[in-house]
């Protein structure tokens, strides 16, 4: 039963990136009805553990989550719901955790991705869709105009629920660094 009750809170997290990577998967949205209350949650969880500051800290790691994946979003490159998430992570276990749970899902989600292309064989689409984006990002400065153009490739891309990886990828950083 003790190791139930040690790092709960990282449970806690885990349980609700299950859901989200699950309903994600399914629906490829990941809803406010979860990520709210995850963030919530997490802030309350900070300043009951560790007071003023551990309100700061999860104030702090609240956002690195949302400034980890907002960029891609302002830009259609990502679902709002898959920010919230990492910004829940962040409320909850603080600022280093959330970046370092970021970059394992950046990795996880690079992987997923190659997969998906490869089990469809469709790699030379891929890979122009890749080289167009890459240009648009040098080339055109308007977030807005960047939103635009991936709203209107959207429905021929190949779509990739990110709150898997932000499960796999984050559950696997909690086991390597001991948390779990």
């Amino acid at each position: 039963m003790d190791w139930l009750l040690a790092n709960w809170h990282v449970k806690v997290v885990c349980i609700l990136l299950i859901w989200a990577a699950w309903i994600d998967g399914k629906q490829l949205r990941v809803p406010n009805w979860l990520t709210f209350p995850m963030v919530l949650s997490g802030l309350v969880y900070s300043a009951w553990a560790g007071g003023w500051q551990g309100l700061a800290d999860g104030l702090i790691g609240m956002c690195v989550g949302l400034a980890t994946l907002l960029p891609l979003y302002a830009v259609g490159g990502m679902g709002a719901g898959d920010v919230k998430l990492m910004a829940g992570i962040g409320a909850w276990l603080g600022a280093s955790v959330t970046w370092e749970a970021f970059v394992a899902s950046v990795l996880v989600g690079a992987v997923m991705a190659i997969a998906m292309v490869a089990w469809r064989k469709s790699w030379k689409k891929h890979c122009g869709n890749f080289s167009q984006i890459v240009l648009e990002f040098m080339t055109v400065k308007s977030p807005g105009e960047l939103s635009k153009i991936a709203a209107e490739r959207k429905p021929q891309m190949l779509l990739l629920p990110y709150g898997i990886p932000i499960c796999v990828g984050s559950i696997a950083y909690f086991f390597y660094a001991g948390m779990m």
